[in-house]
């Protein structure tokens, strides 16, 4: 919908106050079961959910069947109808890992010497590479840094990569500590996309451990994100690049360690070929579905979501907080409580006599913790059959209620938020903190994208955050119990409301921005994270903003920003932090098959 004029919204908001207060609130206290049968319940949910049976719900795994199988059996008993492709299921494909392919070799000559890689033993190939080959001149670039503005630091200043593979140290001078000025700069995708962009035709970085088969960098993984890094990458042991570089790598540690300067060099004489190829591995996802039809003839054709995602980390991975791999990550908090309200929310209204006017649709989502995945689907493959969804309701980490504070994202989307909360809160007495964007990482945000209001309910985070510790006795049963009150108390009066929320456009930062930090300046771009594509697509355009003013659409598929190739996001961060405000810079998307360049002018943060 679009966005209303400031007069329109102060007129709806006093029709929303005239509203709320002939709403029959006597039949709201009903939706709440008896506190005990609800804490038991909830500890039943979060209890297997949560359990090692289930082994963290990995998307793809036996463990998140069994959970979906669950979550089934639960809306089948709410009387919830079936509103998926298959059932309640909604199956999507998404990319679950990477594996060596049968093409992975690494030659290198040192002089007169021929030296010949081991694969798996003296080097292995990034999860993000691009499959191919490269050959070329050995230069070591230090650290693989190049920030001269932001730490006052640069490995490529005075050096030619261009066309020859680079080899690169890990992490930085302070090591891999990411609370110093070298923090942005530590991850392999900023040391492929730097080396890419000076024109390096590949990329080995050394490993971080003496034994390679313990190196945490060299681990064959998939980072969830669909771009590759647009050239050969791998990382070698530390005993093959000693031979490459003629010294020990720990000597060159200590020497850049002792200077604060970087040691960057041509390696004479060292040529090296690398080709890598790696194949990934997809699996089959599925959103789970249940329908409560609303009670009025006509507002029974608007929808609101209430939603919660079912995954999580399974045995931890690249976005687990854990010093190691391999221990099951339980997701009691994140989000077994948000899944296991959503269950009970189901039982509790689909067992009301008296139903709400608009239809609800409660939606389990999957693949959440790979990027909004499951929910990025749903909004472009809704099921609702020509009805519309005028709201969105998400639960994610709602389990350890606080000193009775209750986080509240997405206020700002509509001008109804505010007053419906403030006066639902009026007969719960927890203490709100109201956030305005509907923007963040969980998934609301798919349908925020989609021009739809949204309010996203959490406790906020904790020490257990994607750890193996967010068990399930760490629960804060009775808070739950008080959360879920107030989100159904919301969710009915949102369903019950004389008109629908109206929706207004997002006015923060970009997304991206604000998730990496440190950025000097906005686009306005609205990046869909779950799209697999080479370059960066758009859900939109922030309005007003300078993408819009440049011309830039949703459907775009950034490819190129200020000179610079843009093959994932990663690249699209890394060149926004290099940005100045008020300077001109290109811009080139792609659309509709054809290749288009504009110019955009960045406006200051």
């Amino acid at each position: 919908m679009v966005r209303l004029s400031r007069l329109l919204r102060l007129g709806f908001v006093a029709l929303l106050i005239t509203g709320l207060s002939s709403l029959p609130w006597a039949r709201l206290a009903e939706v709440a079961p008896a506190d005990a049968a609800v804490e038991a319940n909830l500890r039943r949910h979060i209890g297997y959910l949560a359990s090692n049976e289930l082994a963290g719900r990995l998307p793809g795994t036996p463990g998140a069947e069994k959970a979906a199988q669950y979550i089934t059996a639960q809306f089948q008993r709410a009387g919830l109808r079936p509103l998926g492709d298959r059932g309640y299921r909604q199956a999507f494909s998404f990319v679950a890992a990477v594996r060596l392919g049968r093409r992975n070799h690494l030659t290198a000559t040192v002089a007169t010497s021929r030296l010949t890689a081991v694969p798996d033993t003296d080097f292995r190939p990034l999860g993000f590479t691009a499959n191919g080959s490269a050959e070329g001149d050995l230069v070591f670039a230090g650290y693989g840094i190049s920030a001269a503005k932001d730490a006052q630091y640069d490995d490529y200043a005075n050096l030619d990569v261009k066309d020859r593979i680079v080899l690169t140290l890990p992490y930085s001078p302070a090591g891999s500590n990411p609370h110093t000025k070298f923090g942005p700069f530590l991850s392999l995708r900023y040391k492929a996309t730097t080396a890419r962009n000076n024109g390096a035709a590949g990329l080995l970085v050394i490993a971080e451990d003496d034994d390679f088969g313990r190196s945490q960098i060299a681990r064959l993984r998939y980072d969830d994100a669909f771009g590759d890094a647009g050239f050969p990458c791998a990382v070698v042991s530390r005993a093959w690049a000693a031979k490459l570089l003629g010294v020990p790598v720990a000597d060159l540690e200590k020497t850049i360690a002792a200077s604060g300067q970087p040691a960057s060099k041509s390696l004479a004489g060292v040529r090296a070929r690398l080709q890598t190829e790696v194949v990934k591995e997809r699996q089959t996802g599925y959103n789970l579905l249940g329908w409560l039809e609303g009670s009025d003839p006509v507002l029974s054709q608007e929808v609101v979501v209430i939603g919660a995602h079912y995954d999580h980390l399974g045995l931890g991975g690249p976005n687990s907080l854990a010093p190691r791999e391999g221990d099951v990550h339980p997701g009691a908090d994140d989000n077994a409580s948000g899944t296991a309200g959503l269950m009970e929310l189901a039982k509790a209204l689909g067992n009301q006599t008296a139903r709400p006017k608009r239809s609800l649709l409660f939606i389990a989502f999957s693949a959440e913790e790979k990027g909004l995945i499951g929910s990025a689907y749903f909004v472009d493959h809704p099921t609702t059959r020509g009805k519309r969804i005028v709201a969105m309701i998400n639960m994610d980490m709602i389990g350890r209620l606080r000193e009775n504070r209750l986080t509240i994202q997405g206020v700002g989307t509509s001008s109804v938020w505010r007053s419906l909360l403030t006066e639902t809160n009026q007969r719960h007495a927890l203490t709100l903190s109201l956030g305005e964007s509907g923007f963040g990482p969980s998934d609301h945000a798919s349908f925020y994208k989609r021009n739809i209001p949204v309010l996203f309910f959490l406790t906020g985070s904790h020490p257990d955050y994607h750890r193996p510790s967010d068990t399930a006795d760490k629960i804060n049963y009775a808070g739950e119990r008080q959360v879920l009150s107030f989100v159904s108390d919301v969710l009915r009066a949102t369903a019950n409301l004389p008109m629908p929320p109206d929706f207004i456009a997002p006015q923060a930062s970009d997304p991206a921005e604000r998730a990496r930090g440190g950025f000097r300046v906005s686009l306005g771009t609205i990046p869909d994270y779950a799209a697999e594509i080479a370059g960066v697509k758009l859900s939109g355009v922030r309005e007003g903003s300078p993408a819009a003013t440049a011309g830039l659409q949703a459907g775009d598929i950034i490819v190129g920003l200020a000179g610079r190739d843009i093959k994932s996001v990663y690249d699209y961060t890394y060149v926004l932090q290099e940005l100045e405000p008020d300077k001109e810079v290109e811009v080139v998307v792609e659309r509709n098959g054809r290749r288009l360049t504009f110019k955009l002018t960045p406006m200051r943060r």
